[in-house]
């Protein structure tokens, strides 16, 4: 018992540092759901603004020539391995896919830090003419 009750103090400290850190975790993980919330919101603001700056171009009958620069395909593959990943997911399905897919396809927990890291890949695969959003949020490639 001896042994046991000089072990108590240390025991209550680490146990004290222990709820600490799963609480300042907890903290941190609202934060991200909250910051990729946001973003999601931006992201969605953004796509409303290209549309509506497509629509007034198209009405006025005048080429979108800024939008031609951004979205000019380009064409070739970022060079990290996730993109390569995507690409053969999108070979192997033939169809469209949503970021949440992708991190099921790729053994990714479904988190917000991974399902936006995942659509910010796709997003750059499109802004490079590599792939296409059918709708906001659905990816596919394009057809020939």
């Amino acid at each position: 018992m001896t042994g046991t009750n000089a072990l108590n103090p240390l025991l209550e400290r680490i146990d004290e540092r222990t709820q600490a850190l799963t609480d300042q975790a907890a903290m941190v993980r609202a934060q991200i759901e909250e910051l990729s919330a946001r973003l999601g919101e931006l992201d969605e603001h953004l796509e409303h603004l290209r549309i509506t700056r497509k629509t007034v171009l198209t009405l006025a009958g005048k080429p979108d020539t800024a939008q031609t620069r951004v979205s000019s395909p380009v064409h070739e593959l970022p060079e990290h391995p996730a993109y390569q990943q995507i690409m053969t997911l999108f070979a192997d399905t033939g169809g469209p896919l949503r970021a949440r897919d992708l991190c099921l396809a790729l053994d990714l927990p479904i988190v917000p830090k991974n399902t936006e890291g995942i659509r910010s890949k796709l997003k750059r695969l499109v802004s490079r003419g590599i792939l296409t959003e059918i709708e906001p949020g659905l990816f596919t490639q394009p057809r020939p």
